[in-house]
């Protein structure tokens, strides 16, 4: 089993929307790949509350796989591609670690 977590740090305001706004709209997106891509066995994902540390990420996206290949498979999955590229504008920092 592999484990990939990825943090984000979000902009205050990004496509026309808040932080806030665009870290609901992320969880959503985020959320239907379950739909699309049969290589995710487990995908989770939590927004930071709003009392929290200011220096806390924003988001954070926990997703199981049953092996580097399937991880690699979901990745490169072109509704996956297309939610990194629009993660890009939104996103001031990003961090990752696969275990």
């Amino acid at each position: 089993m592999l484990t990939h977590v990825v943090l984000w740090k979000l902009h205050d305001t990004a496509e026309g929307r808040t932080k806030s706004e665009n870290a609901i709209l992320l969880k959503e997106k985020l959320e239907n790949l379950v739909e699309i891509i049969p290589q995710i066995v487990e995908l989770r994902v939590g927004i930071n509350l709003a009392t929290a540390e200011a220096t806390n990420y924003d988001v954070m996206l926990y997703s199981t796989f049953d092996n580097m290949k399937t991880m690699m498979e979901y990745q490169n999955h072109p509704t996956h591609k297309a939610i990194g590229e629009w993660i890009g504008k939104i996103r001031e920092s990003r961090v990752a670690i696969d275990f």
